[in-house]
């Protein structure tokens, strides 16, 4: 087996922690030997971790890019608002490009990237790693067999706990759609992947509704100042309390969003100036916290898609209800992976154990998502390879329930992905 060099863009949290460790636990298949990251303590920490001169650590993309093709593969981990620019100049570099999703935070982009792949003959894969969990290759195995029947309804609930809600899109990176991507396509693409993926149907028809009903001005408690270290009176009884989330030692990716320093006394400090020591209630986050997006899909199923940021535990929920049997399952959550089977002639119930032997983020669809790159770098592509093309599909539809939820209209996807192509290749030509 050849081992596949690869170039890393943005040395975060997804990069170092998700993608990076496949490297190091399988020398033999991945090596990364360059990596570009603005933050020094992020740039020098992955270069270590990989042994990567210093000669090849660089500061930006494009001083990156600027040496030409140096390895196999790039892999693309920059914000989101960088992907257009940074994943064009890869494919025309002739890079091979796994990016982490969202592929684009606007509309055409998404579809750009598409095209500028095609047009180059280069593999450009998404980062939607449910595909790769044994979880839900169960359950789509469960679903295409044919054992629930033919598939009625499916309820999909995306349920994030509040403290992540608040640290990444109320405070964090991706609370503003002047510089990110909208809610329903940041965290949820991967959801609407996922469903098409399992049903093995496109959407024909969806609607959506939600707002940003919580995290407002209005709603903040009497006399709560613009930052939680400047003397908030209602500190005691706030889950949001900024000192009490961050303002502790560890190694951890909440904890370091605020300073790689770990300690609690300089993660306080660092809270009097960061975003993060803001009050929730006075950011400048205009990003939905609820949204439910209504789905037909093409044989007539209808599909019911749920995302909201007020949980108490981080997990997906999801209900197949099918001719014969229904299927109710969780992903993650305090008491970790369920998926049980009820039948509804006999009433029996079977409770299925799914274990992922990886140790990799997602299930193990960390790992599994690597693994599918190279192999379709080595020519030997599996049925879980996530191309562009398919994966577009799922950012099409976090568009259009946007689109409906702005303007309280029903969106049929033939007619809203034929005028996104359109749109696309007019910018281009």
């Amino acid at each position: 087996m050849a081992k596949i060099t690869a170039v890393l863009l943005g040395a975060g949290g997804r990069g170092y922690r998700a993608y990076g460790p496949y490297a190091l636990a399988h020398p033999d298949e991945l090596q990364f030997v360059a990596v570009a990251e603005p933050i020094d303590d992020r740039r020098e920490r992955f270069g270590d971790a990989h042994q990567i001169p210093q000669e090849r650590r660089f500061k930006s993309w494009e001083d990156l890019l600027a040496q030409g093709k140096i390895a196999d593969a790039l892999v693309n981990c920059t914000m989101d608002q960088m992907h257009t620019a940074s994943t064009t100049a890869a494919l025309e570099n002739g890079y091979d490009v796994l990016l982490e999703k969202p592929m684009a935070h606007q509309l055409v982009e998404n579809v750009q990237l598409v095209q500028t792949a095609e047009q180059y003959g280069r593999l450009l894969q998404i980062c939607h790693v449910l595909r790769y969990t044994t979880f839900f290759r169960t359950i789509r195995d469960i679903v295409q067999s044919g054992r629930l029947g033919r598939i009625i309804n499916v309820d999909h609930r995306e349920n994030l706990i509040f403290w992540h809600m608040a640290h990444s899109f109320v405070r964090g990176n991706w609370r503003n759609l002047e510089t990110s991507a909208p809610m329903i396509l940041a965290k949820c693409c991967h959801d609407l992947d996922i469903l098409t993926w399992i049903l093995q149907q496109d959407v024909s028809r969806l609607s959506s509704f939600g707002s940003l009903l919580h995290f407002r001005p209005e709603n903040a408690p009497e006399g709560a100042p613009l930052r939680c270290m400047d003397g908030c009176p209602v500190a005691d009884d706030c889950k949001f309390y900024a000192p009490r989330l961050y303002g502790q030692d560890g190694d951890r990716f909440l904890l370091n969003a605020v300073t790689y320093e770990p300690t609690a006394e300089a993660r306080l400090k660092a809270l009097e100036t960061s975003p993060y020591g803001r009050c929730v209630y006075h950011c400048d986050n205009n990003v939905v916290d609820h949204q439910t997006v209504n789905m037909e899909m093409a044989d007539g199923t209808t599909v019911s898609m749920i995302m909201q940021g007020h949980g108490f535990e981080e997990c997906r929920t999801m209900r197949y209800d099918g001719t014969r049997a229904t299927l109710q399952a969780r992903f993650g959550g305090h008491d970790g992976n369920k998926l049980t089977i009820r039948d509804h002639l006999s009433g029996t119930t079977e409770h299925i154990d799914v274990k992922d032997a990886s140790a990799s983020g997602h299930g193990g669809g960390d790992f599994g998502l690597v693994s599918s790159f190279l192999k379709a770098m080595r020519g030997e592509p599996d049925d879980t390879l996530t191309s562009a093309r398919a994966s577009l599909d799922s950012h099409l539809l976090a568009f259009a329930a946007e689109e409906s939820r702005l303007n309280g209209t029903t969106i049929n996807m033939a007619d809203f992905r034929q005028r996104a192509e359109a749109s696309a290749r007019a910018l281009t030509h």
